[in-house]
C-alpha cells in the first residue's frame, strides 16, 4: 500500500474524479459541483488517492463548527477491496483531528452494506434514517455519526 499517495484535490483532477463518480453512484455529482466545492466552498476539503499518478479514489468533507460532514467517498471499481476505503477514512480522521473536528457525520444508502460496515469499523454509529433521501430510487439514508474523533 506504500505506492498510493493521498493529496489535496485540484481543479485539474476533476475530470478523473467525475469518471469515478459515474462508475460509483446512481446520481453522480457533476464537474460543476466539484468545481464549486473546490473554488467557492470555504469549509470544503477534497482529497484524492492516486497510484502512479492515476487517481483511483477521492473523498470530500465539510469542516464546520467543530464537526465534519463527509460528502462523498469513492474508489474506482478496479481498485476496490484492497483497503483504499480504509486509507481514505484514516485520512479523513487525521485531517479532522488536525482541524479541531470532534465529530463526523455522513449519510449512506441503507443498501450499501460494504460502506456501512467500513464506517462501523471506524466507530461510526447509526443514529437515524432519512426516508426517501435518494431521489433517484427513493431509497432511505442512514445517518451515521462518529463522536470520538
Amino acid at each position: 500500500m506504500n505506492d498510493f499517495l493521498i493529496r489535496d484535490m485540484t481543479v485539474d483532477d476533476i475530470d478523473e474524479v467525475v469518471k469515478i463518480e459515474h462508475l460509483s453512484f446512481k446520481t453522480p455529482w457533476t464537474y460543476e459541483a466539484f468545481l464549486s466545492e473546490l473554488t467557492k466552498n470555504k469549509v470544503a476539503r477534497y482529497r484524492v488517492i492516486e497510484k502512479d499518478k492515476k487517481i483511483v479514489g477521492y473523498y470530500g468533507i465539510w469542516l464546520l463548527y467543530g464537526e465534519g460532514h463527509i460528502t462523498n467517498i469513492a474508489v474506482h471499481p478496479e481498485y476496490r477491496g484492497i483497503g483504499l476505503g480504509n486509507m481514505l477514512l484514516k485520512d479523513i480522521i487525521s485531517l479532522s483531528k488536525e482541524n479541531g473536528i470532534s465529530a463526523l457525520t455522513l449519510e449512506v444508502r441503507v443498501g450499501n452494506s460494504v460502506a456501512i460496515n467500513l464506517y462501523k469499523k471506524y466507530g461510526f454509529v447509526e443514529v437515524a434514517k432519512r426516508k426517501g433521501y435518494y431521489s433517484d430510487t427513493g431509497e432511505d439514508a442512514i445517518i451515521m455519526w462518529k463522536y470520538d474523533v
